[in-house]
C-alpha cells in the first residue's frame, strides 16, 4: 500500500519543473493558466528567478503547488499511472493544498488563488524582521515541550513543525527565539536559525487566520477521490466541510508530520511517493522509519521508475 505526499515551503529552487515545462504542453498550459489567474508571471519567476522573488512566501506557495500539480498531471495523463489508487494523500503545510487539488477536493484555479492569498496573509501577519523560526535537532518533542513550558514566563516560543525523529521547528518573535536558543544550548540541544521571513504555524499568525477563514468560506470543496491525512489531527479526513475548519486551524497550529507518517504506516502504508520539487519529505520519512520504501518524483526518469 502506498501514500502520495506533497512538499511544503523550503523545497523551492529556481528552474524547478523546467524539464516538464519544456517537454509537455499540458504543463505549459497549466503555467499559463496560473499566470492568468494571478495576473502576474509566476512561471517566469519559477523558471528564471531571481531567487529572492521566488522565496517571497506569496510566490513560493503557489509556485510549489504548481510544480507538484503539474508533475501529478503528467504522471496521470502522459504515463497513464493511476496514483489515485493510493491509500492516502498528504502534504506538509502548503503541500496539504496540493493533496487537496490532486485528489479532486479543490479546483486548480481556486488552489492557485487561495495559496497566493495565504502566502500574502502569512507574510504580512507580522512586521518584517520581527518573527522567525529555528530548527531544533537531536531531541524529542516531549523534551522541547517541557523546556518551553518551564520558560514560558521568560519567552513565548511555539512548536511549528514536528517533522521527524530529532527534527522540530520552533516559531516566535526573534527576541524570544534568541532567548530560547540560549536555553537550548545550555541543555546541549543543537538549534539553527532558519532563513525565513515570518514565524509560521504559531499564534503570531492570527491576522492570517482571520483572512484565511473568510477566503476559505468562499471556496467550493468537491468530494475527493482519496482519504487525506490532516496536518492538524495527523489522522484521516474526507469530509469537505471539516476540511475548511482544519485548513483555518493549520495557520496557527503545529504541522504534525512525524505523527502523520507514523499513523499512515500503522494503517498499512509501506511506500511513499513524494511529488514536487526536492526530496525534503522523502528524507523526513526515512528518518521516521528506515524500512519504508520512498521515492521522489522530480524528473521524467523518476516517473518511469515508479513501481506501485
Amino acid at each position: 500500500m502506498f501514500s502520495v505526499i506533497f512538499p511544503g515551503q523550503g523545497s523551492q529552487i529556481v528552474g524547478m519543473g523546467k524539464e516538464f515545462f519544456e517537454k509537455f504542453d499540458l504543463v505549459k498550459d497549466l503555467f499559463k493558466e496560473a499566470d492568468d489567474v494571478l495576473g502576474a508571471s509566476l512561471s517566469k519567476t519559477i523558471l528564471e528567478g531571481p531567487k529572492e522573488q521566488l522565496d517571497l512566501t506569496a510566490n513560493t506557495q503557489p509556485a510549489i503547488f504548481l510544480i507538484s500539480y503539474s508533475i501529478f498531471q503528467v504522471i496521470k495523463k502522459e504515463f497513464d499511472i493511476d496514483l489515485r489508487k493510493a491509500k492516502y494523500f498528504a502534504g506538509h503545510s502548503l503541500g496539504e493544498y496540493s493533496a487537496l487539488a490532486c485528489s479532486g477536493y479543490l479546483d486548480f484555479k481556486d488552489t492557485i488563488n487561495i495559496l497566493k492569498k495565504r502566502g500574502d496573509a502569512m507574510q504580512n501577519s507580522v512586521p518584517k524582521g520581527e518573527g522567525g523560526m529555528i530548527a531544533v535537532l537531536g531531541t524529542t518533542v516531549e523534551n522541547i515541550e517541557k523546556i518551553l513550558e518551564k520558560n514560558k514566563t521568560n519567552f513565548l516560543v511555539e512548536i511549528a513543525n514536528d517533522n521527524s525523529v530529532g527534527q522540530i521547528v520552533l516559531s516566535g518573535k526573534n527576541t524570544d527565539l534568541e532567548k530560547c536558543s540560549l536555553i537550548l544550548k545550555e541543555n546541549k540541544i543543537k538549534n539553527i536559525k532558519l532563513p525565513v521571513s515570518a514565524p509560521f504555524h504559531c499564534s503570531l499568525m492570527s491576522k492570517a487566520t482571520e483572512i484565511m477563514k473568510k477566503e476559505l468560506e468562499k471556496l467550493k470543496f468537491q468530494k475527493g477521490s482519496n482519504v487525506l491525512i490532516s496536518n492538524i489531527t495527523a489522522d484521516e479526513i474526507f469530509n469537505a466541510e471539516e476540511l475548511k475548519g482544519l485548513l483555518v486551524k493549520q495557520i496557527e497550529n503545529r504541522v504534525r508530520w512525524r505523527e502523520s507518517v507514523i499513523n499512515m504506516i500503522s494503517k498499512g502504508v509501506d511506500q511513499f511517493i513524494e511529488i514536487g520539487p526536492g526530496k525534503v519529505l522523502s528524507g523526513l520519512v526515512k528518518r521516521i522509519n528506515k524500512e519504508i520504501n520512498v521515492s521522489s518524483i522530480n524528473s521524467e526518469e523518476d516517473i518511469k521508475n515508479i513501481k506501485i
